[in-house]
Parts: structure tokens; sequence; C-alpha cells
């Protein structure tokens, strides 16, 4: 009999994407896609193993032949119960735009719902197209309205960072 080999190249077929809850062994993952992007913010390694113990149960990662590929990473607001805040959105290079980002969106809400979960927050830089895309789309996709509103100006950073216009979902 003939062992049956993976194929090296990932697929990305509907029922071929895994999403769950991270694990602290998927911090060093959510690192380097974020690195990777190039645009997000990248917090220190140590941040995303932290993120992976405390907030797995508001983040979801997207899994495709045993290898993260992308994750979300979330918390439930504590001033705001019902709200799911969005910190970061990532999906490796290879996997963009075969829409996981917005499936893993989708699976966190859908995930989080039965625990009362009815809105989403985010931010999101005014240039930031892709981003203002994805989430306009979930809404869409939701039958729900999208607002948005000015957050953090430019001033309120040291750093010389943009400024983030908050998007409330639901």
């Amino acid at each position: 009999m003939t062992p049956v080999q993976k194929s090296a190249i990932p697929t990305t077929a509907p029922d071929a994407v895994l999403f769950r809850s991270p694990e602290i062994t998927d911090g060093v993952r959510l690192w380097e896609i974020a690195r990777n992007t190039e645009v997000l913010d990248l917090n220190s390694s140590y941040a995303y193993l932290l993120w992976c113990r405390d907030f797995s149960r508001s983040s979801v990662v997207a899994v495709v032949d045993e290898r993260v590929v992308g994750f979300v990473s979330g918390f439930i607001r504590p001033e705001s119960p019902a709200t799911l805040f969005v910190w970061q959105v990532a999906v490796d290079a290879d996997q963009r735009g075969k829409g996981i980002a917005g499936r893993m969106l989708s699976a966190l809400l859908d995930r989080l719902a039965p625990e009362g979960i009815t809105h989403l927050e985010t931010t999101i830089s005014p240039d930031n197209e892709a981003s203002i895309a994805l989430f306009t789309a979930l809404a869409r996709r939701r039958d729900t309205a999208i607002n948005k509103q000015e957050l953090f100006s430019p001033n309120d950073f040291p750093d010389g960072h943009e400024a983030e216009d908050l998007y409330t979902i639901g």
C-alpha cells in the first residue's frame, strides 16, 4: 500500500479551513503572521502568548493543513459585556483574497452569540481600505448596521500613529 502524501500547497476550500480558539502554542505564529503583514502594529511576542492564554475565548485562528494561517484577536469589553472588540485581524499572504478573514470574524461572532455578544467594535485607520471593506462586508452579511465615529486622533498617540476611527457593527 502506498502512503498518501499531503500536498505542499495549502488548500482553502471551505471545508479545508478549521476555525478554533487559539492555544498558547499558537502565539509564535500569531506574532509571525502579524509581523509579516508589514502593516499591523506589531506587539511583543509576549503579548501574543498572553493573548492566546487570556483571550482565547474571544479570539480565533484559521488552520489549513495543520498550520495556523490567520487570526482574529479580540476581547469582551468589560464596560459593555455584549460587545466584542476586535484588536487585530491578519491572514498569511498566500491565503489572502480567499475570504478567510471574513469567515474567521463570522465564526467568532457565531461562537460568542450564545454568550450574549450582540455588537462588534474595531478601530481602523482612515486609509485602511481593506479593513473598512472587510468590516462593511461583515455587517452586510449579517444584515446589520455599521457605524463610524472618530475615536483617536494622531495627537493622541506619542509615536506619529495615524488616526483610528471606531466602527461599531450590530
